[in-house]
């Protein structure tokens, strides 16, 4: 089974570095997307192995996406500059890796590589 990732990041040419660098690697990128609604509605019609969520997404916070992820038992990370994801976006995000921003590769596949046990 192909591993997938949804990618929510709101810049467009780090939203395309990651999904690059993740299918490089023999992941299926869903998205990118840059809106919480856009990444509602893919998650409506598919559940990703894994999500990676940009906290700030320009005028909202990922923090219904992480919520969502986390009802339906998604595991997420976070790529951010920021060092305490949760107190910018919510008690939501407390121990969610955070492969920071910008990402390296090395951490990023193994963060999760660790989410997914694979």
């Amino acid at each position: 089974m192909q591993k997938t990732v949804l990618i929510v990041e709101d810049e467009f040419l780090i939203a395309m570095d990651l999904k690059s660098m993740l299918e490089r690697r023999g992941w299926r990128v869903i998205g990118p997307v840059a809106s919480v609604t856009a990444a509602a509605l893919l998650l409506e019609r598919e559940r990703p192995s894994v999500a990676l969520l940009d906290v700030d997404l320009g005028n909202e916070l990922a923090t219904p996406v992480a919520e969502q992820l986390t009802s339906l038992d998604i595991p997420f990370a976070v790529a951010s500059a920021y060092d305490r994801p949760e107190l910018v976006a919510g008690e939501v995000l407390a121990g969610a890796p955070n492969v920071g921003k910008p990402a390296q590769e090395r951490r990023l596949l193994a963060v999760l590589g660790e989410l997914t046990g694979t």
